[in-house]
């Protein structure tokens, strides 16, 4: 059993591995769920481990080579203005420093909720209407995902979503993409999470027929 300090630095180093792995099986577009909304009402002290760690990953990815060598865009996905400002500065000059890359696609769920998500694109849109940018009769399902946080995506909608830690529920993760997501559920923790795992849980969305609601 890891503390509770040790599993969070555990966690964050295997996602390193796990985007390594990613990127050997030709997986061009991934998400990280770093940080909930709802992670932000835990205790202080426990924040402050979060925030501390989450800090040193984003330190070590923007001075990690990797980044230009695969031509990683990197984006943070959530209300960045809850977050400290030594966070989002580093979240700044991730997104500046790899704006112009398209070849793989890492986004941070950070600060991030599917109904806040939902919420700041409907307020975007409504802003639209109300000075006349927008007429309410031509919105469509196209014109909400253009106001979604994951607009910048060549495909925003996750073809296949893993969840982790034995829970069997999204806990507001892209709600709206994940509308026809497969979905694979682990009971690994995520600090344990392996190769294996991984592969195993693609093996399990290439025996699925997707139909897409048809």
């Amino acid at each position: 059993m890891y503390s509770r300090r040790f599993g969070h630095l555990i966690g964050a180093d295997n996602a390193e591995q796990v985007l390594e792995w990613c990127h050997d099986l030709h997986i061009k577009a991934v998400t990280l769920y770093v940080l909930s909304t709802e992670n932000l009402q835990r205790p202080p002290d426990e924040l402050k481990e979060l925030y501390d760690v989450v800090e040193r990953k984003l330190k070590e990815l923007l001075n990690d080579e990797r980044i230009h060598r695969y031509k990683i865009k990197v984006k943070a996905l959530g209300r960045r203005e809850l977050l400290p400002d030594s966070i989002k500065d580093l979240l700044q000059n991730l997104e500046s420093t790899t704006q112009d890359y398209q070849g793989h696609f890492l986004s941070i769920a950070i600060a991030y909720g599917g109904r806040t998500e939902i919420l700041d694109g409907v307020r975007e849109i409504a802003q639209k209407v109300k000075i006349g940018k927008l007429n309410p009769d031509e919105i469509t399902q196209k014109t909400v995902e253009s106001h979604l946080y994951t607009a910048h995506l060549p495909n925003p909608e996750p073809e296949l979503i893993i969840r982790t830690s034995g829970e069997e529920r999204l806990s507001g993760f892209l709600l709206w993409q994940a509308a026809y997501s497969e979905l694979v559920f682990t009971d690994v923790y995520w600090p344990d999470f392996r190769k294996i795992d991984l592969m195993r849980a693609i093996r399990t969305y290439q025996r699925r027929n997707r139909r897409f609601g048809v």
